[in-house]
């Protein structure tokens, strides 16, 4: 599990927008990116190559659940 401490330290590092923890993924709050960075054995894998870029859509609703938007 990401600490809360450790959150507040990430950002993307393809933009440096904020992330939120998202179930075992960290969700970039850049609209115009909305990347998606998985963890593995509670370390965060923050390659842009590695990434996932996420629908419009599904992106929306992490933020909304997440009170980003």
């Amino acid at each position: 599990m990401i600490s809360k401490d450790l959150l507040d330290i990430l950002c993307c590092p393809e933009t440096k927008a904020d992330l939120v923890l998202d179930g075992n993924t960290l969700v970039s709050c850049d609209k115009k990116t909305r990347r998606r960075y998985r963890i593995e054995d509670d370390i965060p894998i923050m390659l842009i190559d590695e990434s996932e870029q996420l629908s419009t859509e599904e992106w929306t609703e992490i933020m909304k659940r997440h009170g980003k938007m």
